[in-house]
């Protein structure tokens, strides 16, 4: 198995690693719209879930694939109402791609994050 960090002060302060590569298959961890650099976060949930998909587009990227790879997405929001704005956030990252995909409405870690996103994928021989 291969672990992948960000950087995210999370990671050592809870005890995971950003992603984990177990053969062909790549599971992210939930992933927040944090800057990891500069451990900041945006106000708004559409800038928060396009900086999700960039800290998950950095980890597929170090696991060997994209998010052409994705097979399964999980949304986790505190606001069902923030959900709808972020669709076209996410219609270009998944419209093509179509993974299996779940969205919850629970509390997250800190009030200041209002999406969070998780994906399974997994790593294709390249064509």
């Amino acid at each position: 198995m291969t672990r992948i960090f960000s950087g995210s002060t999370f990671e050592d302060q809870i005890g995971y690693a950003r992603a984990v590569v177990a053969g062909d298959q790549v599971y992210v961890s939930g992933t927040t719209g944090f800057d990891y650099s500069a451990m900041t976060i945006p106000e708004g949930v559409v800038e928060q879930a396009e900086q999700c998909l960039r800290n998950i587009e950095a980890a597929l990227h170090e696991a060997g694939c994209t998010l052409a790879d994705v097979v399964r997405v999980r949304y986790l929001l505190p606001d069902r109402a923030d959900f709808e704005p972020c669709w076209p956030v996410l219609r270009r990252a998944f419209g093509e791609v179509r993974p299996a995909a779940t969205m919850m409405v629970c509390g997250l870690a800190d009030p200041r994050m209002r999406i969070e996103i998780e994906v399974d994928a997994r790593v294709s021989p390249r064509r």
